[in-house]
């Protein structure tokens, strides 16, 4: 066949050829890799020969290799440079997956092989990796539904189905929304705006053809708004604009979708035996239960909204002061709250962030790695799927490691966020592979590129979570990288960001982008003295959309999310000047796939260990140290998910850390 998808890739390190591929190549190819992966489970379940590690569940690791490669291009597209041929792809994609995922895991001659091996696992003398890798297999299928038969099989089957189909549309809405809004502004609304938040809206409004600068709903171009102009009903107007994402009526809508998901989760949990879907997600992850999530969250929540109630206080003061009667509002908070830290940190965002380049802040990230796990980082000219994106080699001691992608810059097409993600998972059986890592970002176009202290830290997180995939070193590819309990995955990634709160790190890296010279040692002690401002704020915009997200999961689905929500944000005593981080009709981290759903706490049970972990290198006398980098590299950011991950962080620290750390990193600790 002609299908560049469906041929040997001769390019270098195993690129997609981007350049070579179509649209129109996606749904023959995957037809075609469907049916070989369906011919490759059939042949493995259906088999003479008695089940054995390599003949049944290392067969399936190396299992459906074309269609990683229809995929995985496809995949990155959709997210990071979605059109609407892309969406109509994504939606016909949608349940021919679905359908082919139901179809392995109700195979019961495959499935029963897997059993086999389990039950006489204790005699086959497996390695720990192999063993892991066999109670991973047979725990998937039976929290799959393997072992449900007749109709509540064929409702498992449905069930999954439909929730996968409303994930798709759930994203694709969401997207049209936030490409759908904008704000021109007038000469006379730009004022108080610094100069790259004006640069940045009129590469907006060139980019969408506008008659002028526009605001978009964009983070990096939305925040800084909100955060420097004086009119007030122009922060309402665009506040409300992003609040609103997925509840504004009509075909976009998002909060029908959102009743149906959880509905059908809790079905899917109670076909399978839980109490509840929270019950059924936690069983797998570092808490456990949603008890003990809960705990953690109230543990952090009554401290965070101590601290914002008291802040909420003194900017509604500044506003009054300011000769604006009422309420401090949602659209104020941040208006005031930089006013604020211009006055007691004396840190001016605009002065601040020409000290930080892209350009920089990526040495800076590659910079850390090689002064820690000795990586080097080659910049790569292959075709690529945006014109913005660049690669990088990555190697050490001269041998090839892996490529890593960075697709920096926020655009209409590109969901919003960042995230990173693997097109290649590493493995050594049963081929070798290396990994393919992207880091996609949203940050505002301008050039030079200028990033926020927050794009700054964004920059470095993602990254984190692309060591994790680089310096994978496992056997099996289903446990490679980031494959751990979601609780879990967030700690190498927070764990690198305090790399960019290290003094010498700023001081190298934090250059003029006009003069070069280093950022002035007063404005550096300001940035990292200032590191907790606002951080009960920011506390509670994230507890409670994670408290809302337990709420949902943990009992019977509400009928009505929405009400549900505002039950939960009523009893918690949400602060009337704060919003939830993500409000339902647009927590993709919930609703666009189940990834997230009963655990968006996890970012803060990992920052529980990240505080934790930092902590063991200034413990051993900096930030760099040779050995504790070494033990972060064995015990958690090559080990992937081949042992349990309180294993494996008590084998780098020795014990599993207390919520204190994660208060005191905070600056909420009495």
């Amino acid at each position: 066949m002609t299908n560049p998808l469906l041929q040997d890739w001769t390019t270098p390190f195993g690129l997609p050829p981007f350049d070579q591929i179509d649209d129109e190549d996606f749904a023959p190819a995957l037809d075609v890799a469907l049916a070989r992966h369906m011919d490759e489970i059939h042949a493995i379940a259906d088999s003479v020969d008695a089940p054995t590690f390599a003949n049944t569940i290392e067969a399936l690791e190396g299992a459906g290799k074309e269609l990683d490669k229809v995929l995985s291009p496809f995949f990155a597209l959709a997210g990071a440079d979605s059109t609407p041929r892309r969406r109509e792809l994504q939606r016909e994609f949608t349940p021919k997956l679905s359908a082919h995922s139901s179809a392995i895991y109700a195979n019961r001659a495959l499935f029963d092989r897997i059993c086999q091996l389990w039950d006489v696992r204790e005699t086959l003398s497996l390695s720990s990796e192999e063993s892991r890798v066999l109670m991973l297999t047979h725990r998937g299928f039976v929290r799959a539904g393997a072992a449900l038969q007749g109709d509540e099989a064929d409702r498992m089957k449905a069930i999954k189905a439909r929730i996968a189909d409303l994930g798709t549309s759930f994203m694709q809405n969401l997207l049209a929304d936030e490409a759908g809004w904008s704000m021109t502004l007038a000469e006379d609304d730009l004022e108080g705006l610094p100069d790259f938040v004006r640069a940045t809206a009129r590469a907006a409004g060139e980019e969408q053809g506008a008659d002028g600068p526009v605001i978009t709903l964009s983070r990096s171009l939305i925040v800084p708004f909100l955060q420097f102009s004086p009119r007030r009903e122009l922060r309402e107007k665009a506040w409300q604009a992003w609040v609103s994402r997925g509840a504004n009526g009509g075909e976009t809508d998002n909060r029908e979708i959102a009743a149906e998901v959880l509905a059908l989760r809790e079905e899917r949990a109670k076909l399978l035996g839980y109490d509840s879907f929270a019950a059924y997600k936690l069983e797998t992850e570092m808490a456990g239960s949603p008890d003990r999530v809960r705990d953690l969250l109230m543990a952090v929540w009554e401290p965070a909204r101590a601290r914002a109630e008291a802040d909420a206080q003194v900017l509604s003061d500044m506003m009054h002061a300011d000769g604006t009667n009422g309420d401090l509002a949602p659209w104020d908070w941040r208006y005031y709250s930089e006013k604020r830290r211009r006055v007691e940190h004396e840190l001016d965002e605009a002065a601040l962030k020409p000290y930080l380049q892209l350009d920089r802040m990526i040495e800076a990230a590659f910079d850390c790695a090689n002064r820690l796990f000795a990586l080097e980082f080659r910049a790569l000219d292959v075709p690529l799927y945006h014109p913005d994106c660049r690669a990088w080699e990555v190697t050490r001691d001269g041998k090839h490691m892996a490529v890593f992608i960075g697709d920096y810059f926020a655009r209409a097409s590109k969901r919003s966020g960042a995230w990173c993600s693997a097109m290649r998972m590493q493995a050594k059986r049963p081929e070798t592979r290396s990994p393919i890592v992207i880091n996609v970002c949203n940050f505002a176009k301008s050039d030079p590129a200028l990033l926020s202290y927050d794009d700054a830290r964004t920059l470095f997180h993602e990254f984190g979570h692309a060591l994790h995939q680089i310096l994978s070193d496992v056997e099996f590819g289903s446990v490679a990288g980031t494959s751990v309990a979601r609780d879990f995955v967030e700690l190498p990634s927070q764990l690198y960001e305090h790399w960019l709160e290290v003094p010498e790190v700023l001081e190298r890296f934090a250059t003029h982008v006009e003069t070069g010279e280093p950022m002035p040692r007063d404005m550096l002690d300001k940035v990292l003295g200032a590191a907790t401002y606002d951080m009960g704020f920011q506390t509670v915009e994230y507890v409670a959309s994670a408290m809302v997200d337990l709420d949902f999961h943990d009992g019977a689905a509400p009928a009505d999310p929405m009400q549900a929500q505002a039950e939960t944000l009523e009893r918690l005593g949400l602060p009337h000047a704060i919003a939830m981080r993500h409000a339902t009709p647009h927590f993709a981290h919930v609703f666009a796939g189940d990834g997230y759903s009963s655990g968006y706490y996890s970012y803060m049970w990992s920052e529980v260990m990240d505080a934790d972990a930092f902590a063991a290198f200034e413990e051993a006398g900096g930030a760099f140290d040779a050995d504790t980098a070494q033990r972060l590299e064995k015990h958690i950011l090559s080990a992937g998910g081949s042992a349990e991950a309180e294993d494996l962080y008590k084998a780098f620290r020795g014990r599993m850390p207390g919520v204190e750390a994660l208060l005191k990193g905070r600056g909420l600790a009495a």
